[in-house]
C-alpha cells in the first residue's frame, strides 16, 4: 500500500510515518508544508528509506495536490496537516481558519477527483482517513462522563472550532459523494518529538535550565494522556481495518490533571538529573502559576472501547512509562530541541528534494 500522508514533518505526524516504515511494507508519501512545526530532522532516520518520499506541499495548493495524486497514486490518505495550538489560535485564528476548514475542503476536493477516476477495485479499496481532536466535543461537566463518537460537539477556541469544521466537511463528503472517509478523534498526545511550546517538553526543557514552569489558573485541567506511537499504532488500525464512515475515538486511559503532570516530570528529573542549577532546591520550586487562558476547557476524557472492541487496540503506555520514555528521550537528544529552539531546523530543509 502507498500511503499519502498531510503534516507528515509534524509532532503525530512524523510518529506515523516513522511507525508505517519501520513496522510495515508499505510507502510513504509525506506532504508538508513545513510551517513552524513541520520539521524534517524528525525524519531523519527514516530519510534515506526507498519506501518515503516527501514533498513540500501546501494543501490549499489545488494544483500541487492534483499533481501529486496523479505522480504517486495513493492508495490511502491520513489526513494530519493542521495548525494546532490553542494560544496561537486564540492570538490568530486566520491561519487555523485557512488551513484546517479551507485546506480540508481542497484536500477533499483534490481526493475526490483522483477517486473517481480510479478504477473499480482501487476505487472500493481506497481510504480517506481525517485524524482529529477530542476538543471538538469542548468541555465535560461531570466527573465520570466520558466522550464516546456520539458526544455533541461544542468546541470552544478558534483552534477546537476549525478541527470541528473539517469534521463535518469529512463526514459531508462521505453522505453526499461517497468518498470513503473514516474519522479519528484522539486525547492529548505526547513522546518523543514534541513541538517545545507544548507542555510537556515545555516543563522539561524549562526545568533544567531553571526557568518559572508555567502552569495555568489552578492546574487542575483534565486531559487524557496517550503516547504517541501509541497513537501511531491506532491509526494505521483504522486506515487499514476501519469501518468506512465510522467514527473511532482514540485515548491513552490516563486521566492526569495538568499541575500533577508538571509534579511527575519534576520528579523524575530529580532522579534522572540531580544536578540542578544553582538557584533551584527542587524542581518543583520553578512552578508558576499564570493567568487561565480565555475559554480553557476543564476536563476532556475519551471512550476509547470501541476502538477497542472492533480494531483490538489499545495502548501499550502507561502514563507512568510513556512520561518517563519521554523524559529521558529529551535529555538525550539537545541537538533536535536546541535546533528547534534557535530556529536552525527550519533554515535546513533535511532531504527535502524530491525522491521519484
Amino acid at each position: 500500500m502507498k500511503v499519502l500522508i498531510t503534516g507528515g514533518a509534524g509532532f503525530i505526524g512524523s510518529a506515523v510515518v516513522r511507525h508505517i516504515l519501520n513496522k510495515t511494507s508499505d510507502s510513504v508519501v509525506n506532504l508538508d508544508k513545513l510551517t513552524y512545526a513541520g520539521n524534517l530532522e524528525s525524519l531523519k532516520d527514516v530519510d534515506d528509506n526507498s519506501r518515503y518520499f516527501f514533498e513540500e506541499v501546501d494543501i490549499c495548493n489545488r494544483s500541487e495536490l492534483d499533481r501529486v495524486y496523479k505522480q504517486y497514486q495513493p492508495d490511502a490518505v491520513m489526513h494530519l496537516a493542521a495548525e494546532s495550538h490553542v494560544d496561537r489560535s486564540i492570538d490568530g485564528p486566520a491561519a487555523f481558519i485557512e488551513t484546517n476548514i479551507v485546506g480540508t475542503y481542497t484536500l477533499l476536493e483534490a481526493t475526490r477527483a483522483y477517486w473517481n477516476e480510479l478504477d473499480v477495485d482501487k476505487k472500493t479499496t481506497f481510504r480517506f482517513h481525517h485524524i482529529s481532536t477530542d476538543e471538538v466535543y469542548g468541555d465535560l461537566e461531570g466527573t465520570d462522563d466520558l466522550f464516546t463518537e456520539t458526544t455533541s460537539y461544542s468546541p470552544s477556541s478558534p483552534y477546537s472550532a476549525s478541527k470541528a469544521s473539517s469534521d463535518h466537511l469529512v463526514r459531508a463528503w462521505q453522505r453526499t459523494y461517497g468518498l470513503p472517509t473514516l474519522i479519528t478523534n484522539c486525547s492529548n498526545n505526547y513522546g518523543p518529538y514534541h513541538f517545545p511550546e507544548k507542555l510537556i517538553p515545555l516543563v522539561i526543557l524549562n526545568a533544567v535550565e531553571g526557568k518559572p514552569l508555567p502552569v495555568y489558573g489552578n492546574g487542575m485541567q483534565i486531559r487524557d494522556w496517550l503516547f504517541v506511537e501509541d497513537h501511531a499504532r491506532a491509526l494505521y488500525k483504522v486506515v487499514t481495518e476501519g469501518i468506512v464512515g465510522e467514527t473511532y475515538n482514540i485515548g491513552g486511559h490516563n486521566e492526569k490533571a495538568n499541575i500533577d503532570v508538571v509534579k511527575t516530570i519534576c520528579s523524575l528529573l530529580e532522579e534522572l538529573v540531580p544536578n540542578k542549577p544553582e538557584s533551584v532546591a527542587q524542581y518543583q520550586d520553578l512552578i508558576t502559576y499564570v493567568l487561565d487562558r480565555p475559554g480553557h476547557d476543564v476536563r476532556y476524557a475519551i471512550d476509547a472501547s470501541k476502538i477497542e472492541l472492533e480494531l483490538n487496540w489499545k495502548p501499550q503506555e502507561t502514563f507512568e512509562s510513556g512520561i518517563r520514555k519521554t523524559v529521558e528521550w529529551y535529555l538525550s537528544n539537545s541537538d533536535w530541541w536546541s535546533r528547534v529552539l534557535d530556529g536552525s531546523y527550519s533554515c535546513e530543509r533535511l532531504g527535502s528534494e524530491n525522491k521519484v
